[in-house]
């Protein structure tokens, strides 16, 4: 049995600013930085045998509160990206639906089928997301392991976890910032213990779907 605790990045600059970060490569914003102690307690005494994390600043500012009390190698692999949103990277929310109206509307209503003018597609993510994880998972089978991953990255994720298919990938929420999931790989069997527990958290405040 191999138990991944899944974590969203902690508040970044741009979660803050509210643009479509993707793979813009901003940190963590002053109350992202507060949330990073106590990510770091939560953690305290979760047997970890390895840390994952995506290559940006923001999963690795945060896998560092995760590694506080472990002092393991925190390992980046690129499959654990935030989704590649191509002429939307960097785009404000607010000005997004009126530069590219049809793209909008299946970000909000129909996500399962978005692609940003030349970025990379949900499906896309969907796919990377499931073999990157259930290949973490195969090389460190029977161990306890962290994975730090971005909002889009890991809502596509969950649809696999869940065993639904990424059509219903709407049904699911975001998770929130510096909020920790748990899935298990027990055989062929992934099964979900939590998700989205940010009840450690001392100052939620809004929940940032801002990718």
């Amino acid at each position: 049995m191999t138990r991944v605790y899944l974590v969203r990045h902690a508040k970044s600059v741009g979660n803050v600013i509210r643009i479509f970060q993707g793979r813009c490569n901003l940190g963590l914003s002053d109350e992202g930085k507060a949330q990073l102690p106590q990510l770091a307690e939560w953690f305290r005494y979760v047997h970890l045998d390895a840390i994952y994390a995506s290559p940006l600043l923001r999963t690795m500012q945060t896998a560092e509160a995760v590694n506080n009390y472990h002092k393991l190698p925190i390992q980046t692999d690129d499959g654990l990206r935030e989704i590649f949103a191509g002429e939307w990277e960097g785009q404000k929310f607010s000005e997004l639906p009126t530069l590219f109206p049809e793209e909008w509307y299946r970000w909000t209503q129909d996500n399962a089928n978005f692609v940003a003018p030349n970025g990379e597609s949900v499906v896309q993510v969907y796919e990377r997301m499931s073999e990157t994880i259930d290949r973490i998972a195969r090389e460190n089978d029977g161990k306890d392991i962290a994975i730090v991953s971005h909002g889009c990255a890991l809502r596509c994720y969950q649809c696999h976890a869940l065993g639904i298919p990424i059509s219903e990938i709407d049904k699911i929420l975001i998770a929130r910032n510096a909020s920790v999931s748990c899935v298990v790989y027990d055989g062929d069997e992934i099964r979900v213990e939590f998700y989205d527990d940010h009840s450690f958290l001392s100052d939620l405040g809004e929940r940032v779907n801002y990718v």
